[in-house]
């Protein structure tokens, strides 16, 4: 089936204007600006679950919830001249990952940004099968799209408990983008041990005592660049998923 004919442009990506002086002037049609959104979106890896994750549907329920959003917003207003990325920190289900999206989302669609989303886990799992004789894919192919991009998610970061090779091969990685001045947002479970002791009052993890912190589970180099890298984003609060699951919701 044949893709519809712009009626504007006729196809060319290209209208004509007139300026304040009279003269015509070719610019840009809305729908190639609309196409490259499109493209820019689908090649940006965003899962399903959270692909229409934007700033409108970021729910509010305390203080952190309310900086994060204006960080996050703030972020994005400052691209391409912002020089560091966000560590967003915070329990399961506090909207960490909701954020990261909208922000890839919104600066795809307002800045025309190459931005990439990328699991921990599946990170180092597809890395790991590459070495195998039966992959279809080399390490260097599974990383491209990781250095390339202007804006890279790394979701989950320590999820998977550090190893020699893990943190030889995140390091790398990171410290790619770190040194081409590419931004990386970050998004973690674990929070920094000594953060965790300095609030009493509101406990990270309530009801029980974080057994490992992030530097125990990405390494000190690791994290010691990360702190280089970027702005600390802590997020505090109840489980959502959880209170959606016992108001009786299906996912």
């Amino acid at each position: 089936m044949n893709e519809e004919v712009c009626s504007q442009c006729n196809g060319t990506g290209w209208v004509l204007e007139t300026d304040s002086s009279g003269k015509s002037v070719a610019k840009r049609c809305s729908c190639f600006i609309e196409n490259k959104v499109k493209v820019l979106l689908k090649q940006a890896n965003l899962p399903n679950r959270y692909k229409d994750c934007s700033f409108d549907s970021f729910e509010i329920h305390n203080t952190s919830h309310k900086n994060a959003l204006k960080i996050s917003k703030k972020f994005v207003s400052n691209y391409p001249v912002q020089d560091i990325g966000l560590l967003f920190q915070g329990p399961c289900g506090v909207g960490k990952t909701h954020l990261a999206v909208a922000i890839i989302n919104e600066l795809i669609k307002v800045k025309s940004a190459t931005c990439y989303f990328c699991d921990f886990r599946d990170l180092i799992r597809n890395i790991q099968k590459s070495y195998s004789a039966e992959s279809t894919l080399s390490e260097s192919e599974l990383i491209a799209p990781i250095f390339a991009n202007n804006v890279l998610v790394l979701d989950e970061l320590g999820a998977k408990r550090t190893s020699p090779w893990v943190e030889e091969t995140v390091f790398y990685i990171i410290n790619h983008r770190y040194n081409h001045k590419k931004l990386t947002l970050f998004t973690s479970n674990y929070l920094d041990r000594g953060e965790e002791e300095e609030d009493k009052r509101e406990p990270f993890f309530k009801g029980k005592q974080q057994e490992d912190s992030l530097v125990d589970r990405i390494g000190v180099r690791l994290r010691s660049r990360i702190y280089e890298m970027c702005k600390l984003v802590t997020i505090k609060g109840d489980d959502y998923r959880k209170k959606v699951k016992q108001a009786g919701y299906r996912f």
